[in-house]
């Protein structure tokens, strides 16, 4: 998919001494109407092509740039993010993470699930566990990693991978806000399941303040 090619694993700095660091925040807007998502693939259909979204989560998108600034290296200790199985769902279907963040896979249905993947970033199977359980999954790699769910094959979503920190999911509105972006030109890029990527040009002045992007993907069916 090309994630993560351009992507710099330099985290920077939360705020530059001297520097008034902007923030990137707009809208973006996802007119195609979303089909229900394909079954879950053969070992050589990994290559993600025809891969429909599934309800209002295949219009969330991710909004990151694609070369983070460069500055000095953060610890940031033992970070977690959660994906939930609900009602034969992932919960939230696109989740956006650090290198080094831990997934909790945590199961909240009444019946056995086994979550895996197959991508490159971070192949992983964990197994049939119950009601209750959960089984976490540490991401080391920058990269796009598909989940599914090896009893429910309806069952999909993914985990984008970055190595900094500068990338956000939009919100059911298609909202988003990248915040402390030191100034300077910078590639950001869109990327929706179903829709080729969407890439601009934006820069920070040196004052900082805030910089509008507003994006349209995909077309309305006639």
């Amino acid at each position: 998919m090309g994630l993560a090619v351009g992507l710099v694993a330099v985290l920077a700095a939360a705020h530059l001494p001297g520097v008034a660091n902007g923030s990137i925040r707009g809208r973006i807007d996802v007119l195609h109407e979303p089909a229900p998502s394909p079954g879950r693939p053969n070992v050589t259909d990994l290559g993600m092509k025809d891969v429909h979204p599934s309800g209002a989560d295949g219009r969330r998108s991710v909004v990151y740039l694609e070369t983070a600034p460069r500055g000095a290296f953060e610890d940031r200790g033992d970070v977690r993010a959660r994906m939930d199985q609900r009602n034969e769902t992932f919960v939230p279907h696109v989740l956006a993470i650090m290198t080094g963040t831990t997934v909790e896979f945590t199961n909240s249905d009444r019946t056995y699930h086994n979550v895996f993947s197959l991508s490159r970033t971070r192949p992983f199977d964990l197994g049939r566990y119950p009601t209750g359980g959960s089984k976490s999954v540490r991401f080391e790699r920058p990269g796009i990693v598909r989940v599914f769910c090896d009893i429910h094959s309806h069952m999909s979503a993914f985990i984008l991978v970055f190595g900094h920190r500068y990338f956000d999911v939009t919100d059911q509105a298609g909202r988003f806000q990248i915040d402390n972006v030191p100034p300077g030109t910078y590639t950001v890029v869109v990327w929706n399941e179903a829709l080729p990527r969407e890439v601009r040009r934006l820069t920070i002045p040196e004052d900082g303040g805030e910089v509008m992007m507003n994006v349209t993907l995909g077309r309305a069916r006639q």
